[in-house]
């Protein structure tokens, strides 16, 4: 995957007490970015924590954007810090950059190889926002003996039959749909909240109707619950490099809290309609607001401050779930969202 490294946020990690890459006195050591490299890879590599690289962004106001290195461009990794060595392969500043060669210190061997990327683990109980104008494959009309409530190894019966083109043997997955969800900005519904029940397999069909038995049951089912496709529950999502700008915002969160941080669930007014895909990262951010008190004259806005980090696992056509991996300050529903298209 060809994905740009984000150095802004990798460049802080030196700050903050990780392992360093290189002892007090020595030459820096020198990487060459390779397409392929990634923030989580460099910095596992060289500092053993890769999940700390927004933590450092967010404390240094000297760097605000945070896709502005490219494959070939080379970093020097000293004791205390980190520095982008000056591009030395533009033709029309061959000269200005043999000096620069002339002057800098010796180091160490560039090292060439390729990180590999990040992935995480979903466990599929993440959920999503269901727009008004998408349908669901079916729905669980009555229980065995007409219980309130079942569970695994249950029978249940569906309004999906023969004429649906199902098979026996086909499998969904049951969920319930919750509150509508308004975006916090606009008020307007985005959608309704949906979280995923269990799985059913059909045994047998009828013209309309079909028997199936519910072969997973992550909480209770109950008749009126929607059926969609199967898909496995647990699955790996790798990153994936943004194609496209993008700004957006946190509209709710799985356990509806306001607040949330790292291992949490929240969903975004961001979908494939917009660009967006399963494995894109996004950073939280927020705007600083000036105490003109203190400035002689008047500021409008400062860079946004960064507070965490999340990872798209599941796309809709408007919406989109994710999974927040990092956190440095409490993240809330509202909270505004940026991607940035990478650098091939």
């Amino acid at each position: 995957m060809k994905r740009m490294m984000s150095v802004a946020l990798f460049l802080l990690t030196v700050c903050s007490g990780v392992p360093q890459a290189s002892a007090q006195g020595e030459e820096p050591t020198v990487y060459v970015i390779q397409k392929g490299d990634t923030l989580w890879g460099l910095s596992d590599k060289f500092f053993r924590d890769p999940g700390f690289w927004p933590n450092l962004w967010s404390r240094n106001q000297q760097f605000t954007n945070p896709h502005f290195i490219f494959p070939g461009q080379r970093l020097k990794f000293y004791p205390d810090r980190v520095e982008i060595e000056a591009d030395i392969k533009k033709e029309d500043d061959k000269s200005a950059s043999e000096a620069s060669k002339a002057s800098a210190p010796i180091v160490s061997e560039a090292i060439e190889e390729s990180i590999p990327e990040k992935t995480f683990l979903v466990s599929g109980s993440e959920g999503f926002l269901q727009s008004n104008g998408s349908l669901p494959a079916g729905f669980i009309i009555s229980t065995y003996q007409n219980r309130q409530m079942v569970g695994e190894d249950d029978i249940v019966y569906t309004d999906i039959g023969q004429t649906s083109k199902a098979k026996v043997g086909d499998r969904f997955s049951i969920y319930k749909k919750l509150d509508a969800v308004s975006h916090p900005i606009t008020n307007l519904i985005l959608g309704y909240l949906v979280i995923p029940l269990g799985t059913l397999q059909l045994t047998e069909l009828e013209e309309r109707v079909s028997k199936a038995i519910v072969t997973k049951s992550y909480m209770e089912i109950s008749a009126g619950s929607f059926l969609m496709p199967y898909r496995e529950k647990t699955r790996n999502i790798p990153l994936k490099a943004a194609e496209i700008d993008l700004t957006g915002y946190i509209v709710e969160t799985q356990t509806g809290n306001k607040a949330i941080a790292s291992g949490d669930v929240a969903f975004l007014d961001l979908g494939k309609s917009n660009g967006l895909a399963v494995g894109n990262l996004l950073y939280v951010v927020r705007d600083i607001t000036p105490d003109q008190r203190f400035m002689d004259v008047p500021v409008k806005r400062f860079p946004s401050e960064v507070i965490g980090a999340m990872v798209i696992v599941d796309s809709g056509e408007t919406t989109s779930t994710a999974l927040v991996v990092k956190s440095i300050d409490t993240i809330y529903r509202g909270d505004r969202v940026e991607m940035r298209k990478s650098i091939k």
